[in-house]
C-alpha cells in the first residue's frame, strides 16, 4: 500500500477570462473543488494502487465533504479533526499556468499519529509542503524515520520554488541528506533552484543525495531520472491538447509515478504511468474533476 501524508483542503480555482483588471471587475469562471498537494496524489494514487492518506480538517460540514470526497476515490482516509480546513485559492491564466493563495489551516496541525496509520505501507509520500510550518513539519519527518526503521521507501515531493525558497535552499538539501528518500520528484524549475538538475543534466548538488532517484518533469519535454551510480533515463512524454489547467498535473504525475513503481519495481514503466495520470486533468478545473462543494 502507498501512503500519504500532507494537506486536505478546499481549492477555489479561478479561471481567468482576460487578465487582473486591478481596481474593478474581472471576467472570470469560480470552481470549488477538493485540493492538498497530499490529498491530490492520494486521490489520483487510488485507483491504480491501494493507498491510504493521513491529513487533519476540521470537524465541520466542508471537513466532512472533503474526506468523504477523497474517501470516494478509493482511498483508505485517515484523518484528526481539529483547527479551521484549509483553503487555497489558485488563479488560472489563459495559458494555465497557476498562482496559488495557499491558508493551509488545519492541514499543518496533524500530531502523534497512529502506528496503526503506517501498518501495510509499502511506501510513504511527503510532499515538501509537509515541513513548511506547524505541527505537521515534525509528524513528517517523524513518520519518514519510523517507516524507514519498518523497512518502506519514502518519497519526497519538492512541492515548489515558492515553498523551497521560504523554506530555504540550504535547509531543504540539508533535510532531504538528513532524511535520505528514495525518490525526489522536481519539476525542472524546482530541480535547477535546488541544483540537482538543469536542462535535464546532472546538477551540482546531486552529490549531496547519493543514494536518492531524482525524478524531473518538465511538462511536454521528456522526464529525466537521475539515478545514483547508473545513467539517467530520458522518458519522452506523449502529446497533450486541449490544455487549459495545469493545477494538479504534478501531484498526478507523482501518483502514478509511484503506483506505477509499486506495481512493475520499473522507472521508465513508472514514468510512463505518472505521464498518462497527468495528462487526465490538463483541460478540468482543479485537481479533482467531479468534486464540487
Amino acid at each position: 500500500m502507498l501512503g500519504v501524508v500532507g494537506d486536505l483542503v478546499e481549492d477555489v480555482i479561478v479561471w481567468l477570462n482576460e487578465p487582473v483588471q486591478h481596481g474593478t471587475d474581472s471576467q472570470v469562471e469560480i470552481f470549488h473543488t477538493r485540493g492538498g498537494s497530499g490529498a491530490n496524489v492520494a486521490g489520483f494514487a487510488a485507483a491504480l494502487y491501494p493507498t491510504r492518506f493521513m491529513g487533519c480538517v476540521e470537524d465541520d460540514h466542508v471537513g466532512r465533504f472533503l474526506v468523504e470526497d477523497l474517501s470516494s476515490t478509493g482511498a483508505d482516509v485517515k484523518v484528526q479533526r481539529r483547527g479551521k480546513t484549509g483553503t487555497i485559492v489558485i488563479l488560472i491564466d489563459e495559458t494555465g499556468e497557476r498562482t496559488m493563495l495557499p491558508q493551509r489551516g488545519s492541514s499543518t496541525l496533524l500530531n502523534n499519529v497512529s502506528d496503526e496509520w503506517l501498518d501495510g505501507l509499502e511506501m510513504l509520500h511527503v510532499p515538501a509542503y509537509s515541513f513548511d510550518g506547524g505541527l505537521l513539519q515534525h509528524t513528517a519527518r517523524d513518520l519518514i524515520r519510523r517507516m524507514k526503521l519498518r523497512g518502506g521507501k519514502i518519497s519526497v515531493d519538492a512541492s515548489s520554488t515558492g515553498m523551497l525558497i521560504h523554506y530555504g535552499v540550504e535547509a531543504f538539501l540539508a533535510l532531504m541528506s538528513e532524511l535520505g528518500p528514495d525518490f525526489l520528484i522536481a519539476n525542472e524549475s524546482e530541480a535547477a533552484l535546488l541544483g540537482l538538475s538543469k536542462d535535464g543534466k546532472p546538477g551540482t548538488r546531486l552529490a549531496q543525495l547519493p543514494g536518492t532517484v531524482i525524478v524531473t518533469k518538465a511538462g511536454p519535454k521528456p522526464t529525466v531520472v537521475h539515478i545514483p551510480g547508473m545513467e539517467s533515463l530520458v522518458v519522452p512524454v506523449a502529446p497533450v491538447e486541449n490544455i487549459r489547467d495545469l493545477t494538479g498535473a504534478g501531484d498526478a504525475f507523482a501518483a502514478g509515478f509511484l503506483a506505477g513503481y509499486l506495481q512493475s519495481g520499473h522507472l521508465w514503466e513508472a514514468c510512463t504511468v505518472g505521464h498518462a495520470t497527468a495528462a487526465k486533468v490538463l483541460s478540468s478545473p482543479g485537481a479533482s474533476m467531479s468534486s464540487s462543494l
